[in-house]
């Protein structure tokens, strides 16, 4: 039985989607601007980078040795999701979304195989950082694609690829490409230099003492003012996660290490600050990289090994602050949420569009409950849906912390003996489980009327 045939979303020279999609084979034919996926798998403790030798019947390079997994994204796929299942498919090694760091993108136009063969690729290359090299005996491979891996000091790579070896595939040492060595050069430089970068980062920021004035306030809103400072430390989980879905495995990370050296101790101190790994004062760009974050460990990640306690990875994180957070996923474009958006319903428009819901991929969160990251909720489960994305009210997607700050702030609105401030908490309550937030806002207006009337009146006293 003949095999499908894979179709490729034909985009713009600039990389957007033209909403024409046609066979693999017609867009090499052709010369179609697409899309495909570079995966590199980075072993720290080594500094060697892992390649696998493509399958002889490849039709483009075969035999040669090449990037650790790549591979086009189908018609209708996302860029995040694919890279994981190429890695999946061609090596046997799962991994979960925050594994995989988006470094750069590069266009990659040649013409190969007697001019048979035109690649004008738009290539997201993310790279996978290990602590350590994962055995040979832990992959499986897909005979199709890779015949062989084996790893490789970057830097000898490097030499191979600027002496143009005949034996790998060829990538231009002059262009786009040379990222990949300037990221992994710069990112494992002298610290005394990061330490000293990252002291004049800090030394913009000057020291405030904040002290409060209670004269005045009664005994019972003092008990709830200290019920819901608890309630804030609640939300400011919730703040984390929506930062960037691996900012609070880093948050602990960099705490739990910050009295190893000088350096650690500054990189918890300006985190401390931004909350995130990305600078306020030097427009979101990282002041840590992914080198620094926290490590995980995956027990069955590949073939399990004799001896081998399993795959432990570095939580990444891009250089640059997604735009979106992690409010909606980052490879999501506006093409895919207009046609999205369009078919839905106008009371699921306003969700999709309002402020208190996230967008998700389906795609993605049946990769995650494949291995065990999370279950699929009822929202995840939609069989036939002919887009991939979906919504998800923050009352869920936050609801193991919300639930907690609900019980706090119903009690700090036991204890208060203010009514407008009761019915702000309460109705703030009220929100964090239904989702609807009108109420709590009236209540909050209603409250903040109050302390502008009294302002008014001391003022004028005074």
């Amino acid at each position: 039985m003949a095999v499908e045939e894979e179709y490729l979303d034909v985009l713009t020279k600039t990389g957007e989607k033209t909403g024409i999609s046609k066979p693999r084979g017609h867009v090499h034919r052709d010369g179609d601007y697409h899309r495909a996926v570079h995966v590199w798998i980075f072993s720290e403790s080594t500094q060697e980078l892992l390649l696998q030798r493509r399958a002889d019947c490849k039709d483009s390079w075969p035999g040669l040795w090449d990037i650790s997994s790549a591979g086009h994204i189908s018609a209708g796929d996302s860029s995040l999701v694919t890279a994981r299942r190429e890695l999946d498919e061609e090596l046997g090694v799962t991994l979960p979304k925050d594994a995989f760091e988006l470094i750069f993108v590069f266009l990659q136009e040649c013409v190969i195989n007697d001019g048979n063969f035109i690649n004008n690729e738009f290539n997201d290359v993310y790279l996978v950082t290990t602590l350590a090299p994962i055995p040979p005996e832990a992959f499986t491979l897909q005979e199709t694609e890779v015949s062989a891996v084996k790893y490789i000091s970057w830097k000898e790579y490097e030499k191979i690829l600027a002496s143009e070896d005949p034996d790998y595939v060829p990538y231009d040492m002059r262009g786009e490409y040379a990222q990949l060595f300037n990221i992994l050069s710069k990112r494992y430089s002298n610290d005394m230099d990061r330490s000293l970068i990252l002291q004049k980062q800090l030394d913009r920021y000057a020291p405030i003492c904040i002290n409060t004035e209670l004269t005045g306030v009664s005994e019972a809103d003092r008990g709830a003012l200290a019920v819901l400072i608890e309630a804030a430390m609640v939300i400011d989980e919730v703040f984390y996660l929506q930062v960037w879905y691996g900012n609070p495995a880093l948050r602990d990370w960099l705490k739990e290490h910050s009295d190893i050296s000088n350096l650690d101790k500054l990189k918890w101190m300006y985190y401390s600050i931004n909350k995130s790994p990305w600078s306020c004062l030097d427009e979101n760009e990282a002041f840590l990289t992914t080198a620094d974050s926290a490590v995980k460990l995956l027990e069955k990640s590949t073939k399990a090994v004799p001896g081998w306690k399993g795959l432990e990875y570095k939580v990444a994180f891009p250089m640059i602050k997604p735009p979106g957070a992690n409010f909606y996923p980052t490879d999501m474009d506006k093409k895919e949420f207009e046609l999205w958006k369009s078919s839905l319903k106008d009371d699921q428009q306003q969700a999709a569009t309002g402020f208190f819901d996230v967008i998700r991929r389906h795609s993605e969160s049946i990769l995650d409950a494949s291995i065990g990251s999370e279950t699929l909720s009822s929202a995840q489960q939609v069989v036939g849906s002919p887009h991939d994305l979906y919504s998800v009210p923050f009352s869920l997607e936050y609801k193991p912390l919300l639930i907690k700050a609900v019980e706090l702030l119903k009690k700090a609105g036991d204890l208060t003996d203010t009514p407008s401030l009761e019915r702000l908490l309460k109705g703030k309550a009220d929100a964090f489980l239904s989702n609807d937030y009108y109420d709590s806002d009236i209540a909050w207006m209603e409250l903040v009327s109050i302390a502008l009337e009294l302002m008014d009146i001391c003022s004028y006293l005074v």
